[in-house]
């Protein structure tokens, strides 16, 4: 039992009319073992090995001794007792699926889209490729605990186009609905990145973010052959921020880091709108996870009004109002977004989907029910079946 156990009383109500919910941004962590498991055999001895000391638990990897840190697991617990290092014991063992089931039971779940924990912070490019797929591997067979709830992301590198393209196919063949992408495309050496941050390792960082100055960028039409692969199998794809990352544990930027994290999204949509990209691959699914929606009507407005006068000398080939993409095209996930729910009906305001963010810090649970009653005050049951679970649903293509 953690710490957090005693705390997590459900607050699921009764008699919930709302139908199911499709939590679309959940996550998961794999195990501490899990690594040593799904590495190639001449691998194995390199994994992450977690280390029991007095005073806490520490990941040892590479020769570099690290705090275990909790920022990504705080279920069950109030702010006010928020921890940032402690022990594996202190946190949630969301890595078994009967705990994690039972979660969702708890706070009255039915699907959700769980994104990961991969890969592996090294410089080595063997290991750093290999840990990819150990991950993807592994996330895929936990899935199986429930199949028809459970749908996890797949992760790939973003430093070369073929290569990426190869690993696409295979997630496809191992049934996965949703690929995520960095922010940006990541440099040759995939593991480096100019937008660091202290607490985490640049590999980590780099499946999140890339680099926004990779000489590889979205615009080129050497991308052409990854949008043409994910539109013929069918796949929905993801930035799960990146954009710019918080510096978690630095407690004097953490808090204005925050927004920002959220609001960065906003330019690697613009660059594949103003690249009309869109325009050669109408049927290409993109959803901004975890970037809140509030700001994507507002966003959608703007960038309409600009392009409406700066498009002559900017010689924009556009078809369409970029507002045109947003609804036809691009998604977004929320939390707690009251203003966001309030403009979905807007332009660019309209395909929006509710998360729990399971189990962050941010998290809902185990009061979602309660959480959804409250932004959705006032909001046609029709509109709040759409954004709990239908949206979801048309996004990733499943029933």
């Amino acid at each position: 039992m953690s710490e957090a156990d005693p705390q997590i009383v459900s607050g699921k109500v009764e008699n919930w009319h709302l139908g199911p919910i499709f939590d679309i941004d959940a996550h998961i962590d794999p195990p501490k073992d899990m690594w040593a498991n799904y590495l190639p055999a001449h691998l194995k001895d390199r994994a992450p090995q977690l280390v029991h000391e007095d005073d806490a638990d520490y990941i040892v990897f590479e020769g570099k001794k690290t705090p275990f840190m909790m920022i990504n697991n705080q279920a069950g617990r109030k702010g006010k007792d928020f921890k940032m290092k402690g022990r594996v014991t202190d946190v949630r063992p969301i890595w078994d699926p009967e705990v994690r089931l039972g979660d969702m039971d708890t706070d009255g779940m039915d699907y959700a889209l769980m994104f990961g924990g991969g890969p592996l912070g090294t410089q080595d490019n063997e290991l750093y490729i290999a840990s990819y797929d150990a991950y993807n591997r592994w996330v895929m067979d936990f899935a199986q605990a429930a199949p028809d709830r459970l749908f996890p992301v797949g992760y790939v590198t973003m430093r070369d186009v073929d290569e990426t393209v190869e690993q696409v196919k295979k997630l496809a063949k191992m049934g996965f609905k949703a690929i995520n992408m960095p922010a940006f495309p990541q440099n040759k050496d995939a593991w480096s990145t100019s937008s660091g941050v202290a607490a985490l390792k640049d590999g980590q960082v780099s499946a999140l973010t890339g680099d926004r100055n990779s000489p590889l960028q979205y615009s080129d039409p050497a991308f052409d052959k990854f949008w043409a692969t994910i539109v013929d199998l069918d796949l929905a794809l993801t930035f799960h921020l990146g954009g710019r990352v918080p510096r978690f544990g630095q407690k004097e930027f953490f808090l204005a880091d925050m927004p920002m994290s959220k609001l960065a999204m906003a330019e690697p949509i613009g660059i594949l709108i103003y690249n009309c990209v869109f325009d050669r691959f109408p049927g290409l699914r993109i959803a901004s996870v975890e970037s809140g929606v509030g700001w994507m009507a507002w966003f959608a407005e703007y960038c309409d009004r600009t392009w409406e006068k700066q498009r002559y000398w900017t010689q924009s080939e556009l078809k369409n109002p970029p507002s045109y993409y947003m609804d036809q095209n691009v998604w977004g996930s929320f939390i707690n977004d009251r203003t966001g729910i309030l403009m979905r009906n807007q332009p660019g305001g309209k395909n929006i989907m509710w998360s729990s963010d399971y189990p962050h810090s941010e998290t809902t649970f185990p009061n979602s029910h309660q959480v959804i009653l409250r932004d959705f005050e006032g909001v046609p049951e029709d509109d709040i079946r759409d954004i709990i679970c239908n949206n979801a649903k048309k996004f990733l293509r499943v029933d």
